[in-house]
């Protein structure tokens, strides 16, 4: 083990790789034929990045599944029991009685090596950190993990182990002792929240769906943290069908501030994408655009506080065909410096795969979906919230209620203004 007094070492960035770290055992975690989290998105997003170039000359890292030891970083002894043996109890929501550690429910039943699966996802985001922390690489993702539901006893939100939580616990361990974690899933990160609501050296940040309108409720603009972690959890609750401009005047409202303040050695960042407009789990209104400039976004902040050090993996994205691969293909692209054109065409081969699967699909015909991103900074409580017109902008205006509501729960506990545009 290193020594965290150490701090994270060194790395040349004329010799560290930007890596992706991608197992084809990703695909075994497969919860049912008919469960919104279908790793075929997963399989779709790696055949396009790879029909448009982004992963020309990369050598993918294979990753291992995590160890026991390393699941217990987070989880319990009795619950990691409980997911080896799942599938061979039959645990099914046929026997709600039977159900366990959420294990068997509608949103999480068994499936055949669910242990396995859940352990080799959790293994791709511990081998990004690893190859950070060892100054190999700069920048690192796997679009296998964000499992950010899991409790440390339970299974939750299709989610078995919380990789996330792992790698950060981990990395707490190998020479830091600063670091951001920022989730841009519509879904809020409450496992990763949980995990580290006690501890001042996990900055966690989350911009989610407004807790009374989608599960888990949970990521109200007061939940701040605790004891001698006050400040270090920060929420931007979110009114369904905000769309890419109110959602980035927000993102860039809060988060670039409290990075500032907290000054990590690295960022980790959940990039889940069913904040998409057309995805049937969520009400956020974002198109591939808006989402790509938040990856963007993540990556620049980590390049200005972190030097360069950022581990994206993924997370929620129920558009399996029509969203999810091209997200996550500029992601990708983002982690490895390889900008992709939003109006490049999708390249046949990859169209014909997707039409063998599912023929009925109308297919988009380019890489973005001509989404706006150029959205108005947020300017102090009041700023802009008439949109500039004689009529109140009422979309606008709530984003900055939400803003001003986050900022002045969290910003003072980090010394902060929450009323200055600056901080």
């Amino acid at each position: 083990m290193a020594d965290p007094a150490a701090g994270p070492p060194p790395f040349h960035a004329a010799v560290a790789d930007d890596i992706v770290v991608w197992s084809s055992d990703y695909l075994s975690y497969r919860w049912s034929d008919d469960h919104p989290m279908n790793p075929t998105r997963l399989d779709l997003t790696m055949a396009l990045a790879r029909g448009i170039g982004v992963l020309d000359g990369v050598e993918l890292v294979e990753p291992t599944a995590a160890s026991d030891t390393e699941l217990l970083r987070i989880h319990t002894p009795a619950y990691i029991e409980a997911v080896k043996r799942a599938p061979d109890k039959g645990l099914s929501i046929l026997h709600p009685d039977s159900v366990e550690h959420g294990l068997g429910s509608d949103d999480n039943p068994v499936f055949r090596q669910m242990h396995e699966a859940s352990a080799m996802l959790t293994g791709g985001t511990l081998a990004a950190a690893r190859e950070v922390a060892a100054g190999r690489a700069r920048r690192a993702v796997s679009i296998g993990g964000g499992m950010h539901h899991a409790m440390p006893d339970w299974a939750s939100g299709f989610c078995v182990y919380n990789d996330a939580a792992i790698a950060i616990s981990w990395l707490l361990d190998n020479g830091f002792d600063r670091i951001a974690y920022v989730d841009v899933d519509a879904h809020h990160g409450d496992g990763v929240q949980h995990a580290f609501l006690g501890d001042p050296r996990v900055l966690t940040v989350s911009l989610h769906q407004h807790p009374a309108t989608l599960w888990p409720n949970t990521g109200w603009s007061t939940e701040v943290g605790s004891g001698a972690a006050e400040g270090m959890s920060i929420n931007v609750p979110l009114l369904p069908g905000t769309g890419d401009r109110l959602w980035l005047r927000a993102f860039h409202a809060v988060v670039p501030g409290a990075i500032a303040a907290f000054k990590p050695q690295i960022i980790v960042s959940q990039c889940g994408v069913d904040s998409h407009r057309e995805d049937p789990l969520a009400d956020l209104a974002l198109t591939v655009d808006g989402q790509n400039a938040a990856f963007l976004a993540m990556r620049d902040l980590a390049d200005e506080h972190s030097e360069g050090r950022w581990i994206a993996v993924g997370g929620g994205g129920y558009g399996l065909v029509r969203v999810v691969p091209r997200a996550w293909t500029h992601l990708i692209a983002a982690a490895l410096g390889r900008p992709v054109d939003p109006m490049l065409a999708l390249p046949d081969s990859w169209r014909e795969q997707v039409r063998s699967l599912a023929p009925s699909i109308d297919l988009p015909q380019v890489m973005g979906d001509g989404g706006d991103v150029d959205y108005p900074a947020w300017d102090g409580p009041g700023g802009a919230a008439a949109g500039g017109t004689d009529a109140p902008d009422r979309a606008l205006e709530r984003v900055d209620s939400a803003i001003l509501a986050t900022r002045r729960a969290a910003f003072p506990l980090l010394g902060l203004d929450p009323e200055d545009p600056r901080d």
